[in-house]
């Protein structure tokens, strides 16, 4: 099983506006659950921390293989959300890694 972590940090002049922004990265993404073959789970979160150098919202997705998630990346549901989030976000960091079985 593969592991996907994205963490992105989004746009907002104010408080509320990053809220929105954080929100609508969390909806867009939801919306993928039981759409994408080979996607298992999948989780967005929004951080609560408030600290400076945190991520805004944290999507982690785990993959039945590389494959699987190597198909995701071309997916027509998911290069729906990427295009209907184009711009909301500033920076973006990921990982993948292969989760060991039994740990």
């Amino acid at each position: 099983m593969i592991r996907h972590i994205v963490i992105w940090r989004v746009k907002g002049n104010t408080p509320a506006e990053r809220t929105q922004a954080m929100l609508r990265v969390k909806q867009a993404f939801e919306g993928l659950r039981g759409r994408i073959p080979g996607m298992g789970h999948l989780e967005v979160g929004l951080d609560c921390s408030g600290v400076d150098y945190a991520g805004d919202v944290v999507l982690l997705t785990d993959f039945e293989s590389p494959e699987a998630l190597d198909a995701y990346a071309s997916h027509p549901e998911h290069l729906r959300v990427r295009t209907a989030l184009s711009g909301v976000r500033t920076t973006r960091c990921q990982v993948d890694y292969v989760v060991q079985q039994g740990h």
